[in-house]
């Protein structure tokens, strides 16, 4: 096995989306953003699930992982369409949060050159009232930080599809030489 084989590049990709889609994970908790949080949560199941079906021979969890591949595309691109408000989409509705809070992307605040600003609301002050928040002077507006995130996930998981032919060929051969499950193996596809 070559070090450039279709096994090697998946667990390399599988890893590298693996710690992209961590690092999404935390700046989505950050921002309370429920519905991109349970998206980042399934897809670092998945990522695992295909790491591990690739480490252990186990096409149908690959055949999972791409099916899901599929999924990631869509929803990344259902963001991309959200943040830059195609379609009647709009970034300041509480979709991504389910309505839940009222907080949006933790980058809007904490963006790169952004100066931040908290405004003590006039009148009587609770432990429940919120300040007004003021930023000012970002480098780059959140909505095209987000975009670049979900740009860059597309960009990853179209790395998989050049490889899908690779892969079917070396599980096949994989699976004809331990003698078994090949059967099942070339049914699915593989």
């Amino acid at each position: 096995m070559g070090c450039c084989s279709a096994r090697c590049s998946l667990i390399f990709l599988c890893t590298l989306q693996l710690m992209v889609a961590l690092e999404r994970q935390v700046f989505d908790f950050l921002g309370y953003q429920w519905a991109p949080i349970l998206a980042n949560f399934f897809h670092i199941i998945v990522v695992i699930l295909g790491l591990f079906g690739t480490i252990q021979y186990r096409p149908r969890y690959i055949v999972v992982y791409a099916v899901w591949t599929a999924v990631w595309v869509a929803w990344n691109v259902f963001l991309i369409c959200f943040y830059l408000e195609v379609g009647g989409l709009s970034k300041d509705s509480d979709l991504l949060t389910f309505n839940i809070s009222a907080h949006h992307s933790w980058w809007s605040e904490h963006g790169p050159g952004c100066v931040r600003r908290e405004m003590p609301p006039s009148g009587m002050r609770s432990a429940d009232t919120h300040s007004y928040v003021s930023v000012m002077g970002c480098l780059l507006e959140y909505q095209y930080i987000e975009v670049l995130h979900s740009g860059f996930q597309i960009l990853l998981s179209e790395f998989f599809w050049p490889r899908h032919t690779s892969l079917r060929t070396y599980f096949t051969s994989t699976a004809s030489e331990r003698g078994s499950g090949s059967v099942l193996l070339n049914a699915s596809g593989w």
